[in-house]
């Protein structure tokens, strides 16, 4: 079985009682709201990379100002003649302030769309785990950067 690492960085970006999120669409169409963010390009340090990645996915410069913590998710999956994949991606989680842009729609990316969502509506959508993950961590700040219990959904 062939093991792959994905190392990413996020942001957690709450205004006025709001949380912005992007719409991820996989390769056979599903769409799940994520947090802004993706992965780090080689020699690229993380703090670049998420607000390399928000700007792309949102249209927004951000400032992170607080390492919320690190994630862990790991699976296996199909791929191609029948092997399959170890799967293991690696989150860093901050979060972060808008401080320019304006909010837009990726285009040719991973994302379709961005948007604020109202923090209570967030439980309601269609979306990654690491959304809840990266609301924990916000809501809780545990001061190892890290959840005592995994997020289900």
């Amino acid at each position: 079985m062939r093991e792959e690492l994905r190392v990413a960085a996020y942001a957690v970006c709450v205004r006025d009682g709001h949380l912005l999120l992007a719409r991820w669409v996989s390769r056979d169409g599903l769409k799940k709201w994520t947090l802004p963010g993706g992965g780090m390009e080689h020699g690229e340090d993380p703090y670049d990379t998420v607000v390399r990645e928000a700007a792309e996915e949102t249209g927004y410069v951000v400032e992170p100002t607080a390492l919320l913590g690190v994630d862990t998710n790991r699976r296996e999956y199909p791929r191609r003649l029948g092997a399959r994949a170890d799967f293991q991606a690696l989150r860093i989680v901050y979060e972060a302030r808008v401080t320019g842009g304006d909010l837009r729609h990726e285009t040719n990316g991973s994302t379709d769309m961005a948007a604020w969502q109202p923090l209570e509506e967030v439980p309601n959508l269609e979306r990654v785990s690491l959304v809840d993950v990266g609301l924990r961590l916000w809501r809780e700040r545990p001061p190892s950067g890290h959840l005592a219990l995994p997020v289900s959904s």
